[in-house]
């Protein structure tokens, strides 16, 4: 549906050129949440602009629905654009018109007729559930129904894809929720391709099918959610996935020492991701029963990305080095991801 091949952006500066994106390659299928995390300044924004064509790329090729945006005159970006909408962080509202008539904007600006304008809006009202608000103005709006006014405008003109530039960024917690349930919904009844950019990663656990990580204009690491969620493989990615899923050790072995040897006294500690269907299973009842070892649940918790359930816990395992290996061979019979920390010095310092 959308191909970005070796996209290049640069603009000039008083002290010459700076690259903004260096040699982007991505491809996001039809009816996809795609997803592009990056810290400020990343290139995500430049990135998402250059996909219907705000910033023309320096150099590459920008194909969406099969047609090469890069290839178009002005007069023909017109008219592919309209199979694009795009909601902001700032929701970008006709501070003197009405709901109904920020929604109505985009349709009469091609000047279709008010009968047609009507049959089109009123069933957007509905779908972003403000029909008793279609008489309101913006200043009597509160962020989430602002964004939901921005959501209807963007989709009055039926597009294919539908971008959304850090647009839960100005939004509470409980209305973000709100207006990703509302994107979520909208990709399912209307089978829209979406793009998301964010910096939140809450954000991409929550909605998105596939994400790429982008740092310093390059895509340093992409995939499934599921995937680059339970296995970073990149620092940015690992700092991303850190505020959702600490990969601390329990305060009382915190700044211990760390070998990979067995040393009297200390536990082996590892560290287990549970994904999907696994998340359920007794493991933990079936390792004590399997094993001579002594187990000890050191940290532990269950979520959702998305639809499907992951958790992750860290053990404990001492015992004679036969009795652990027979844990830890019990362990990578299941279906679950292990990851051997180490035997890890204990302190006394009490968790703040």
């Amino acid at each position: 549906m959308i191909e970005l091949s070796q996209i290049e952006k640069v603009y000039d500066s008083p002290s010459g050129p700076v690259p903004a994106l260096k040699g982007i390659n991505l491809r996001i299928e039809r009816g996809e949440i795609y997803g592009i995390i990056g810290l400020s300044g990343a290139g995500k924004s430049t990135l998402i602009r250059c996909i219907n064509m705000l910033e023309r790329p320096t150099k590459g090729k920008v194909i969406v629905d099969g047609k090469d945006m890069t290839a178009m005159n002005e007069r023909e970006l017109r008219q592919a654009r309209k199979n694009i909408g795009m909601i902001f962080q700032h929701f970008n509202l006709l501070s003197s018109a009405t709901v109904y008539d920020n929604i109505a904007f985009p349709l009469r600006l091609v000047h279709m007729d008010e009968k047609e304008v009507r049959a089109k809006v009123e069933p957007l009202l509905e779908l972003v559930s403000l029909k008793e608000k279609a008489q309101q103005y913006p200043s009597q709006l509160s962020g989430g129904q602002k964004q939901r006014v921005g959501i209807a405008r963007a989709l009055a003109s039926e597009p294919k894809v539908l971008l959304c530039d850090e647009a839960t960024s100005a939004l509470d917690p409980q209305t973000t929720k709100a207006i990703l349930e509302l994107i979520r919904d909208i990709n399912q009844k209307l089978a829209l391709t979406v793009v998301v950019i964010t910096h939140e990663m809450q954000v991409i656990r929550d909605i998105c099918d596939k994400v790429a990580v982008i740092e310093n204009g390059v895509i340093a690491e992409e995939g499934s959610v599921l995937e680059v969620f339970t296995n970073p493989r990149e620092p940015i990615t690992k700092e991303f996935i850190s505020v959702q899923m600490s990969n601390e050790l329990p305060a009382a072995f915190r700044g211990g020492e760390i070998s990979q040897e067995p040393v009297a006294g200390r536990p082996l500690l590892v560290r287990l991701t549970f994904i999907g269907e696994s998340a359920d299973d007794p493991v933990i009842a079936g390792l004590i029963k399997n094993s001579n070892a002594e187990i000890s649940i050191l940290f532990g918790n269950i979520d959702q990305i998305k639809n499907t359930p992951y958790g992750r816990m860290i053990i404990g395992i001492t015992g004679q080095p036969a009795d652990i290996e027979q844990a830890l061979a019990y362990l990578q019979q299941r279906d679950l991801r292990i990851e051997v920390i180490g035997y890890v010095a204990r302190h006394d310092r009490a968790a703040s």
